[in-house]
């Protein structure tokens, strides 16, 4: 029997300030994509993190979609 899908999402793109959650250019947001698991979630977030290691400005999140879908989902 397989686990139940809980929905993240990756997204990302270059903050306005690296001290806050605010994205330069909405336009620019990179969807990176949705994934059924948070382990599959956080090893596309940790790619793509690693990948811009050298943009103090870029920003990668895990979004547990599952939890706005369905608040009760852990």
């Amino acid at each position: 029997m397989s686990d139940k899908q809980l929905l993240h999402l990756v997204i990302g793109g270059e903050l306005k300030n690296v001290s806050d959650i605010e994205f330069r250019d909405l336009s620019k947001v990179e969807f990176v994509g949705a994934y059924a698991s948070y382990a599959d979630a956080h090893k596309a977030w940790k790619a793509k993190a690693q990948a811009t290691v050298d943009n103090a400005h870029a920003r990668y999140f895990i979004i547990h979609a599952h939890k706005l879908l369905d608040p009760s989902t852990d």
